[in-house]
């Protein structure tokens, strides 16, 4: 298995909030630009008086619509992105994975590899982190802000910990499936990955009674096989496709299965890990990200996914990251925080402006491949 070292994170000489306050988009355009937008919106009832944490709801309709982008069916007016009249929808997600990681090659925050066959300590201990205190810490944090976000749980993780997984459930969160081990899935045999997926249905089911309708890949690898078996087992919605900013539809097995596209740099492995941020630099990348699909949604279907781990954003600066920004997204009006399975609910209940993707899993880009696996 690929390991994925953490680089040291960048030091600066100035305070976190100082910091995150001058490279900040100054809120007087943005809001100026919502506010003289909405004055017109507001006055045909267009605009709910606050959407917070709504609940899906039935889509209003419009007369007008603007022209079809290339690939995606007509869209309407805001009215119908998102529940109550939406501007834009923010999706957390908090993944579960301490406890189903091998116990050496999982990366950590040590850059020189364990040999081959040793228990990496440091490593495993670096996932208990999240268990103890990064989860719980982050759970406090969502209630703070009232808030629910999907977790996307592994199997063996949730069995060591049944405990935690029955209270991110009780807490209002979606629990949704990552696999039965933290491992990539892409060269199983066919009757090896559906007993993956299953036996991680089947985990989640006895320790929170609830049964996911959503599925997450470790790192993207899945096989050509993966969502004719979620649709067979089930599930609703997959989140490995990083094609769009706004949910869209795929028919498997003649029916449709919708995907809620997952944004690579906006993980927070990928920003503390991979890329070396502070967390300066992480949150100005939230609220960059934040403030340009927020000017978008005014006129399309706009969504900003964020993938959190315990075992980094969970550690005690990085959370005052996370509670800065979301209080900054909460301040902005018609934002809906949505779990990842209402937002599947919601494309579905909209076919007239999700857009109805129709392809081959090779069929994406760049130039064909051999495979040993039959695509369908």
């Amino acid at each position: 298995m690929q390991t994925h070292p953490f680089p040291a994170e960048q030091n600066t000489s100035v305070p976190l909030a100082e910091t995150a306050s001058a490279h900040r988009r100054p809120r007087d355009f943005t809001r100026r630009d919502f506010l003289s937008a909405s004055a017109v919106l507001a006055t045909s009832g267009v605009i709910a008086a606050s959407v917070g944490n709504a609940a899906p709801n039935e889509p209003a309709t419009s007369s007008q619509a603007p022209a079809p982008r290339k690939g995606t069916r007509p869209s309407t007016d805001r009215a119908h992105f998102w529940p109550n009249g939406a501007r834009l929808c923010v999706s957390l997600s908090m993944q579960f994975e301490a406890g189903g990681q091998p116990i050496s090659g999982a990366g950590g925050p040590i850059t020189e590899p364990i040999e081959p066959g040793y228990p990496d300590l440091g490593t495993n201990g670096f996932f208990e982190y999240g268990i103890d205190e990064g989860m719980p810490r982050m759970l406090d944090l969502f209630d703070k802000h009232e808030i629910k976000v999907t977790s996307f749980m592994i199997g063996e993780a949730i069995l060591k910990h049944p405990e935690l997984a029955a209270e991110i459930v009780g807490r209002g969160h979606e629990p949704a499936a990552h696999g039965q081990r933290w491992e990539p899935q892409y060269t199983f045999p066919p009757e090896k990955e559906r007993a993956t997926i299953q036996n991680c249905l089947d985990s989640i089911v006895k320790v929170t009674g609830q049964r996911p309708s959503g599925y997450d890949c470790y790192w993207m690898r899945g096989s050509v096989r993966t969502l004719g078996l979620l649709q067979e087992l089930g599930f609703t919605y997959h989140n490995n496709d990083m094609n769009r900013d706004e949910p869209f539809v795929q028919d498997i097995n003649g029916k449709p299965f919708v995907s809620v596209p997952y944004t690579f740099h906006m993980n927070d492995i990928v920003a503390y890990g991979f890329t070396g941020f502070s967390p300066a630099d992480y949150e100005q990348q939230l609220h960059d990200e934040f403030d340009q699909l927020y000017e978008e949604g005014a006129s399309r279907r706009r969504m900003m996914l964020v993938s959190l781990h315990d075992r980094l954003s969970g550690h005690a600066s990085r959370v005052r990251v996370l509670d800065r920004f979301l209080s900054y997204a909460k301040s902005r009006p018609d934002v809906w925080f949505a779990r990842k399975d209402e937002i599947a609910r919601h494309a579905l209940a909209t076919p007239d402006i999700t857009p109805q993707v129709v392809r081959k899993v090779s069929e994406i880009s760049g130039l064909p491949a051999n495979t040993n696996q039959k695509e369908g």
